[in-house]
């Protein structure tokens, strides 16, 4: 057979299932896309957080970039009723914000600085309020504890005392296994769920809770005397918690008190001077103090949060 014969069957071939895996592609590329202009534009979301998202357009666009997920998994540890293009919406439109109030009450010198620690506080304002909401969850770690060692004891078995739970604690705990009943429902181990759960929310406490249940699960043993040894271990730890942190509120408050200085000095210097700023930052060699001295401030106020976070 001419070897031409073989060489245009095979391009041919190739040509057909190249086409076919495009069709393919583009198939499943549209139903996806199908499937996310649904679940933010039909109600889905609208039912169960029970408002309107806003900014649908930007959220669609957003989701498709690893900082769109990025986002979506920093928000979904908050428990905020966000979506990452709102969040996204309302950073740049502090950042604006603040970078004209800055230029106006201060230098134009100082919008950009400004502009930077709105993008800095609004990745911080994540991480404070997945802190927040972890410190709530662990403070309801006993009653927690309590219910599903009570539901064991009458005879449930573990996905039923997770469910039990779910419904009885408040939230956040309520509200995070539901997300883990849910995942149940779906086929999903329980070891998996609830590892899920301790990396979405991390604490000691939790790892000590979830390895509990994980451990009795696998073994089969009873698990009621362990949960109610462990209720008692994190009342004890919660009160310890709460003693820490009393003690180190005045550091805290040392800590945030510290760049407000430097920002209401700005503002005695251009108000006994006024112009003082602009002449300051005119010149490179005033920029760069300003510069160090926001980075001294900084460094001093990480340094203080780092001294008074004790781990119990």
């Amino acid at each position: 057979m001419d070897i031409s014969l073989l060489t245009i069957g095979a391009a041919l071939v190739a040509c057909t299932l190249a086409v076919a895996g495009t069709h393919a592609f583009s198939q499943g590329r549209a139903a996806r896309q199908a499937l996310e202009d649904r679940l933010a534009n039909t109600g889905v979301f609208e039912n169960l957080t029970g408002r309107r998202k806003r900014f649908t357009g930007v959220d669609r666009r957003l989701r498709r970039t690893a900082l769109g997920k990025r986002i979506e998994l920093r928000l979904a540890a908050t428990g905020l009723d966000l979506t990452p293009g709102e969040f996204l919406v309302y950073v740049v439109a502090a950042v604006a914000l603040l970078w004209f109030t800055a230029s106006s009450v201060f230098a134009p010198f100082f919008g950009p600085i400004a502009g930077l620690l709105a993008l800095w506080g609004g990745s911080n304002f994540l991480t404070w309020q997945r802190t927040r909401r972890t410190e709530k969850f662990i403070a309801q770690l006993p009653e927690l504890s309590r219910v599903l060692a009570n539901g064991t004891q009458a005879g449930l078995a573990l996905r039923s005392a997770l469910a039990m739970a779910a419904e009885e604690m408040e939230a956040p705990a309520g509200e995070e296994l539901r997300r883990v009943t849910r995942q149940l429902d779906m086929g999903r181990s329980i070891d998996d769920a609830l590892a899920e759960l301790a990396e979405r929310l991390p604490s000691r406490e939790l790892v000590v809770l979830v390895s509990t249940l994980v451990l009795s699960n696998r073994a089969g043993g009873t698990v009621v005397g362990s949960l109610r040894n462990l209720t008692i271990t994190l009342e004890e730890r919660k009160e310890t918690r709460r003693e820490v942190r009393t003690q180190l509120s005045q550091v805290t408050m040392t800590a945030y008190a510290v760049p407000m200085l430097g920002v209401g000095t700005l503002l005695l210097l251009n108000a006994a001077m006024p112009g003082a700023l602009d002449r300051l930052t005119g010149s490179f060699v005033g920029q760069t103090c300003v510069v160090v001295s926001f980075a001294l401030y900084g460094l001093g106020f990480l340094i203080i949060r780092r001294m008074s976070k004790i781990k119990v």
